[in-house]
């Protein structure tokens, strides 16, 4: 009787063993759920924006922050390490480990809850990629299924290389080179032992042996990992114990890592038209900036504000008044850096990009730039005289009598010294004396929009943003030539690839070199003594203009030195009025100053003279005179007009 209870408990048996086979076997070729996924594995992959060194400006992502990192990239003890606390016959089952199963199964039954699991390191991906988290039979059936059908899809180097690619490591960091450089600020071939043990232990529950918030427990399930490696022979006593006593540093930090936000909007802004998964495609963005000189715009953007503010009494929490602060260089049109605000937090608005006002004063030297092109001279005599014009708008006859900042004339004066001091009449007088038509068509090179077709261009009557105030400015800078400014360098696929790389983007020759020159120095008078004296730069010969509009309302000051544009502007973000004494020299030009103080501390070895083109001169007959060219040459005293056409300047 017992022999045949025992030999019909061994037939049900088998017949049961057959019955889950040919069920397994049926689910396995049933079982539709697209395997591409893990397959042909592209993951969200946050894209990286550097400087021109090579530095970290910022992480840019969309959703899930991940650093991707190929197989070749993990140390061998890393993988060691998740296999020793994970799935230590990884290398030998076919997706599911049999053993593992039923060891678990039974330690649960005894403590009568879940205290192990069984899952595979595949079996893992699986559930992290195809599977719901929804806990049942059925998931668990198809989750050992699917481990097997990876298994046949792909190698095992390649299940590792996705799964430490895929999984959670708490704060927000997915795959292990992102934790890496989230935890320690590493690569992955710079973490220690410890690190990486610690590393390793935290998919298992990231919040709960998060570092940053429960740093004994991570060390500790660091320890589990280190020990479970030794007993395994997969690393010595003596590496070991010295891996136990260390105490990795981990950083604090946000996903982002953003230290300049201002230049990643930008960036983002430029590239998501032609790369629309720009946050999720893993480019390593390379700019122009220079994060050390982004330190110092920063700084001295601040400092001209906060003096601002005192000068007025205001709070930075209340006050509307804000400002901007961009960087080029001269040959290159690089940006070496581009502060869009005195705070991001408050407002993320560029306005070094975003921005248009009027540039006031700041657009003279361009009006002068046409006449000392069109045969006009530094010493050349101009009349600041007061005038008075009407023409009609809308159908009414308007009335228009300009007047100079200090509400004088004093009749006659030279062109360098109207431009100097910042003479309206003198300047309205001039551009009447050349004629508004010669000023539009020379101006055309700029590629300017909004342009007054009248009078009121004389005094900078125009929208414009600072980015293109630094364009129009490289025309004095750069010895005559017109370069854009760029702020992206190259950008670099996942696989390395440069899919995107700049080229110098020279548009157009405005001047040539000597005239230009003659402007420079113009421009060098007014920060030595006209109204850019605050911008001076001991032992550095800068050049620049004040830029003041009606009311006060925008303060600028555009200049450079033999090296670099800095373009500087002050106004409120409601259009209101500074107020008193709100001007280009008084609230602007500080800002330039400290940036080039600090800069030449920076980098001294930076040029500091301008160099003086051939064609130049400044001596007649053993006399020193007035700067001059052939096509400047000095006034005489039965000096006439000028002509009504073009010198040949090219």
């Amino acid at each position: 009787m017992v022999n045949q209870l025992i030999k019909g408990s061994i037939i049900l048996l088998i017949i049961f063993i057959i019955a889950l086979l040919g069920a397994f076997i049926y689910a396995y070729n049933e079982i539709k759920i697209d395997m591409d996924k893990i397959v042909n594995y592209r993951p969200k992959i946050s894209s990286v924006i550097l400087d021109s060194r090579g530095n970290k400006i910022a992480n840019i992502m969309k959703g899930e922050h991940r650093l991707y990192a190929k197989y070749s990239e993990i140390p061998g003890h890393l993988i060691e390490a998740l296999i020793a606390i994970e799935d230590t016959r990884f290398f030998e089952h076919n997706g599911i480990n049999p053993d593992a199963i039923i060891r678990a199964a039974i330690r649960n039954y005894k403590a009568g809850k879940k205290v192990e699991g069984g899952s595979t390191i595949t079996q893992q991906l699986v559930k992290k990629i195809l599977l719901s988290p929804k806990k049942s039979y059925t998931r668990k059936l198809k989750e050992a299924i699917l481990a097997i059908k990876v298994e046949n899809e792909l190698t095992k180097e390649q299940i590792l290389e996705r799964y430490l690619n895929e999984i959670s490591f708490g704060s927000g960091y997915f795959g292990v080179k992102t934790a890496a450089k989230g935890y320690f600020h590493k690569d992955l071939s710079e973490l220690t032992l410890k690190e990486m043990a610690l590393l390793v232990g935290l998919p298992n529950a990231p919040s709960f042996y998060n570092p940053r918030r429960h740093l004994d427990r991570a060390l500790n399930r660091a320890n589990t990992i280190l020990n479970r490696m030794r007993e395994l022979g997969w690393i010595s006593s003596k590496d070991y114990n010295e891996a136990i006593k260390e105490i990795p540093k981990i950083y604090k930090g946000t996903l982002t890592q953003n230290i300049a936000p201002y230049i990643t909007d930008e960036v983002v802004r430029r590239l998501k038209k032609e790369f629309p998964d720009i946050k999720t495609g893993g480019y390593t963005i390379y700019t122009t900036i220079d994060l050390k000189e982004q330190k110092l715009a920063k700084e001295a953007l601040l400092y001209a504000y906060k003096r601002a503010l005192k000068k007025y009494k205001e709070s930075p929490k209340t006050s509307t008044l804000n400002g901007a602060l961009l960087v080029v260089d001269n040959k290159t049109g690089d940006i070496k850096a581009m502060v869009g605000g005195v705070d991001y937090k408050k407002s993320a608005f560029n306005r070094v990009t975003m921005m248009e006002r009027q540039p006031g004063s700041a657009f003279k030297p361009f009006l002068y730039q046409i006449a000392l092109d069109l045969g006009y001279n530094p010493a050349t005599e101009l009349t600041d005289v007061a005038r008075t014009f009407q023409y009609y708008k809308d159908g009414k006859r308007v009335i228009w009598r300009p007047k100079n900042y200090e509400s004088n004339f004093v009749g006659f004066i030279t062109l360098r010294e109207a431009l100097v001091h910042s003479r309206n009449l003198a300047t309205i007088n001039l551009v009447s004396e050349i004629g508004v038509d010669r000023i539009l068509e020379r101006l055309k090179p700029l590629k300017l929009k909004h342009v007054p077709h009248d009078m009121s261009i004389s005094l900078g009557n125009l929208g414009i943003s600072p980015v293109k105030m630094a364009e129009i400015y490289s025309v004095f800078a750069n010895g005559g030539h017109l370069i854009e400014p760029r702020l992206i360098s190259r950008v670099v696929s996942k696989d390395g690839t440069t899919i995107y790389e700049a080229k110098n983007q020279e548009i157009a020759d405005f001047t040539r070199p000597e005239q230009a020159y003659l402007m420079t120095d113009i421009l060098k008078d007014v920060i030595k003594r006209g109204t850019g004296r605050k911008a001076q730069v001991p032992n550095v010969e800068v050049a620049g203009k004040t830029g003041t509009t009606n009311r006060n309302v925008d303060a600028w000051f555009c200049g450079y030195s033999p090296a670099q544009e800095v373009i500087v502007w002050f106004g409120r973000d409601n259009n209101r009025p500074i107020g008193k004494g709100g001007t280009g020299g008084a609230i602007s030009a500080p800002a330039f100053s400290y940036f080039f103080k600090k800069l030449y501390k920076l980098y001294p070895n930076l040029p500091r003279e301008f160099e003086v083109p051939e064609g130049v001169y400044n001596m007649r007959d053993g006399v020193l005179t007035e700067l001059y060219t052939d096509i400047s040459p000095l006034p005489t005293k039965e000096e006439t007009s000028s002509s009504d056409e073009f010198p040949d300047m090219f």
